[in-house]
Parts: structure tokens; C-alpha cells; sequence
């Protein structure tokens, strides 16, 4: 992308505090007119923005570290990493996954799609070799914003042509999720019914994401754009070097495929949870919603407790699972927005760091009621005040 998909003004990771904003940022360097000139954040300008909060704040992060396993212990995890390509294992008492639309399942190749060798596909999740696609007719399947972009970055470099299917007859959709954004429906989603919950994520899905205009625009400004609407495609396979496609609207053949399709959640698919994953508590193990909306894609979402933490399918079973977090986009279901986006920073951070903040203090609790009730010295001496003691 080129520019961020939310608005300018969403509150961010600033979390109540002006002078960390975007905004504060933005004006000390460019000034008050500057800000008011952009429509929406340049997507290098936040990264320069984040850059600068990590180095302000001093918060410590450590790159070239992939976390491998987590080990449930007795009382905390065994993690086991892969630092600078070498093995380490280190220990914590609480983990929070904030791993993206990945962090609790994959990309989604549907089956349309599984067949076709990987050197003529590819998914807008990966890190395409779009100089390749210089001279090469390419296909995009999907019409979200991350599609979108792919088609515009393969024509900026050098495709012949692009063309872009979407299933719905109409890419305008409406964004569901900002219905429900404002104070009373954001601030108390988690506290609503099951079944409520479920309804408004099924409206979702079947009303699609919808495209920011300018990764529209970025796309349509270009000759070679094609948009196909209402054109799922219903076959697909490989012949003479080409991919052959059999689509709603007719049969085409091209270079290369990039499916915009999104991604699937399986907590079982994620190496690093896998030895744990079956005790998970899953939306379809909690809730049987009606004929007429049942989905196993909302299904396979883990059922989250209030402050993102996992629950148990069975209890008792595995209660470490309480200290383990999930601020990404598989929260979905359980609060009502992509988890892990800008949208959800405000209200979604202090709840996951209230619970453990309450839960390593009450683990402590010892430790913490011993230093409350120590005795401190008095903050002055009686001296100071012994002049005016009232003497009857």
C-alpha cells in the first residue's frame, strides 16, 4: 500500500496520550497546514512515526528472533526461539500474540487455486518478485485493498496487463465494521451475546472488504487494468507454460496468478501453538448458530476471554491458557473488528495489559502485601511542628 487504510485521526498507539500522537508528530516536524493537507498516512511516514515512539519511549525490541515453540511449564512458558539463526530457549510467565492476520492460522489458497504450481502463484502475503512480472499478463483473484495494491504494484512494474476478479457484482460494498464503531457498540462488543456477535461477523463476511479508493485508483489508472465483476473463477490449471482460467465471465490465460484471498484460521496450523492447539475453545465448540448462517471459516476462530485470552475447551484441562493473549485478527469474531489494526489499539491494548497487570500482581500477591504493609520512615520529625503543639 501506499497509504495507510484508516482514517488520519483513528487514536493509535498513543493510548490517550496527545503528545504521542500521529498528529503531535506529524505537526512538530511538517506544521499544522501539513496535516491538514493529508488525506490519510503515507505508509513510510508511519513507519518513520513508529520508529521515532519505539526510540522516545525506549521500548526494546529484538529483531532477527522467530519464535519457534511455546512449552507450557509449571506456572510459566518454555519459548524456543530462533535468534540470528541459532537455537535459544527462554522463559515467561504471560504471552501476548500480536502476530498478525497469520498469528493464528495462513494465508488461504482456495481450491480453485491448490493446484497450480507455486512458480506461477503466488499470495499477496508473500514477498513477490513483482520485477518479474515486467512484460507478463497476471491475474489478481480477490478485491479487497491488499489485491488491489498487488494489481497496482505489478503494473507500476512493468505488467502487461492485469486483471482482476472478484466474485460480488459490486466492489462498493459497505464497511460493515464502522457501523458499529461508535462508543456504546466499540467500547461494550465483547460483553454482547453469542449470538449476536456471530450475526454481526457473518454480515461481514458476506458483505466482503471493501478496496480504499486510492488503491482503486492506483490500479484504474493504468490502460491495462481489466476489473472482472461477479466472475468466480471455477477452474484453473496449467498448460503450454500458462495458467488457463475458467472463469463466470469466460476463459483467459495468463503468466501468473496472485491470490488476494485473504486468510484462513486454524490454531493448529501455527507450529509454535500446535502442541496445544486441540484444547483451545473454538467459536463452533461454544456456539451453534442457525441453519442459515453457519460458517466454518467464523467457526474456527478461537473463543476469547474479555481481556484476548485463550480459554479452555475443556476446563481444567490446560489453564495455563489464560496467560496467553491474542491480539490479532483471529479476535475477530469474539470483539468485533481485525484485531491488531490501528482501529483497535485504543480499546484493545488496556484490556489485554489490565489482566496482566491484575494477574501478576494477585500471583504475587505475597510478595506485593509484604511491601504494602512494610514499615517506611516518617517523612519528617515531630520537630517541625513541636513549636505550636498546644500546651493547656
Amino acid at each position: 500500500m501506499n497509504l495507510l487504510r484508516t482514517p488520519k485521526n483513528l487514536a493509535g498507539p498513543e493510548l490517550g496520550i496527545p503528545a504521542l500522537s500521529f498528529q503531535a508528530w506529524y505537526e512538530a516536524r511538517h506544521g499544522e497546514a501539513a496535516y491538514a493537507a493529508i488525506d490519510r498516512i503515507p505508509r513510510l511516514v508511519w513507519a518513520e512515526y513508529l520508529s521515532w515512539y519505539r526510540q522516545f519511549l525506549k521500548i526494546p525490541v529484538r529483531y532477527r528472533t522467530r519464535l519457534l515453540q511455546i512449552e507450557p511449564a509449571d506456572g510459566f512458558f518454555g519459548l524456543h526461539l530462533e535468534v540470528d539463526g541459532r537455537p535459544a530457549v527462554e522463559t515467561t510467565r504471560k504471552i501476548v500474540l500480536g502476530t498478525g492476520f497469520t498469528g493464528n492460522g495462513g494465508p488461504y489458497i482456495p481450491p480453485v487455486l491448490s493446484a497450480l504450481p507455486r512458480n506461477v502463484l503466488s499470495h499477496t502475503q508473500d514477498n513477490i518478485d513483482f520485477a518479474a512480472l515486467r512484460g507478463k499478463t497476471v491475474a489478481v483473484v480477490g478485491a479487497a485493498a491488499a489485491a488491489f495494491d498487488a494489481a497496482g504494484v505489478a503494473l507500476e512494474n512493468g505488467a502487461a496487463a492485469v486483471h482482476l476478479f472478484a466474485r460480488r457484482p459490486s466492489i462498493a460494498s459497505v464497511p460493515i465494521t464502522r457501523v458499529r464503531g461508535y462508543p456504546g457498540a466499540y467500547d461494550n462488543y465483547r460483553h454482547l451475546p453469542d449470538a449476536i456477535r456471530w450475526h454481526q461477523a457473518i454480515r461481514f463476511r458476506r458483505a466482503g472488504s471493501t478496496p480504499t479508493i486510492d488503491a482503486i485508483q492506483r490500479a484504474v489508472a493504468f490502460a491495462d487494468f481489466h476489473l472482472h465483476l461477479a466472475a468466480p473463477w471455477h477452474e484453473a490449471y496449467v498448460e503450454g507454460g500458462q495458467i488457463v482460467a475458467q472463469a463466470a465471465d469466460g476463459t483467459f490465460r495468463f503468466d501468473h496468478v496472485i491470490a488476494g484471498t485473504g486468510y484462513f484460521v486454524d490454531p493448529s496450523a501455527r507450529p509454535e501453538i500446535a502442541s496445544f492447539a486441540d484444547r483451545i475453545l473454538l467459536w463452533r465448540d461454544k456456539f451453534v448458530p442457525p441453519a442459515d448462517e453457519e460458517d466454518p471459516f467464523l467457526g474456527s476462530h478461537p473463543y476469547l476471554g474479555e481481556a484476548h485470552e485463550y480459554l479452555e475447551k475443556t476446563p481444567g484441562q490446560a489453564p495455563y491458557l489464560r496467560d496467553i493473549h491474542v491480539h490479532n485478527p483471529a479476535g475477530f469474531v469474539s470483539f468485533g473488528l481485525p484485531i491488531g489494526d490501528v482501529p483497535s489499539m485504543r480499546r484493545d491494548i488496556p484490556l489485554v495489559a489490565a489482566r496482566i497487570s491484575r494477574d501478576l500482581f494477585l500471583a504475587d500477591l505475597d510478595g506485593h502485601e509484604e511491601r504494602m504493609t512494610g514499615t517506611i520512615a516518617a517523612d519528617f520529625s515531630d520537630e517541625i511542628y513541636a513549636s505550636a503543639v498546644w500546651k493547656p
